[in-house]
């Protein structure tokens, strides 16, 4: 692998950080931290309850929560893997506030998730118009992955 990988991700309870840190070792990657500009209490992800904060931005199409830091170097890497919860079947809407921040111009984007039971579903037809110079290339749902697992699905990538 001779190109430069960043895996980027945001993670609401920590179970995504986990694969995210897993998946950078696997790959010899750059780990960044999507962060919201404010942080999600238990309250605010809620999904039983309509109007919590992840309910509202989930059913608002429009919706872009604000990201506490921008990404200063995404020039210097050929490929992104871009990791997050599932939520109502799909990628949380701050994902979208990423990939509108940043020019992705010829770069891969590699998505991957975990969830609690559904998988990506049209996740990627989804985000595809927010870097709409980028080339995606598939995903993963990675819940409970392994070190090795990880390894061998990237080096079938083909990076």
């Amino acid at each position: 692998m001779s190109k430069k990988i960043l895996v980027a991700y945001f993670s609401a309870s920590g179970v995504t950080k986990k694969a995210a840190s897993l998946l950078a070792k696997a790959a010899n990657a750059d780990l960044f931290e999507i962060q919201p500009e404010t942080p999600y209490t238990s309250a605010d992800l809620d999904w039983t309850n309509k109007n919590s904060r992840s309910s509202l931005e989930m059913n608002d199409p429009s919706s872009r929560p604000k990201i506490k830091r921008r990404l200063e170097n995404l020039s210097n890497y050929d490929v992104v893997f871009l990791g997050f919860p599932v939520w109502w079947y799909t990628a949380p809407t701050i994902i979208k506030t990423f990939l509108e921040a940043h020019d992705f111009a010829g770069k891969q984007i590699i998505l991957f998730a975990t969830s609690g039971g559904s998988g990506l579903g049209k996740t990627e037809s989804e985000l595809r118009p927010c870097a709409p110079n980028a080339v995606f290339k598939g995903g993963k749902l990675l819940n409970g992955a392994s070190e090795s697992a990880l390894k061998s699905w990237v080096v079938s990538l083909n990076l």
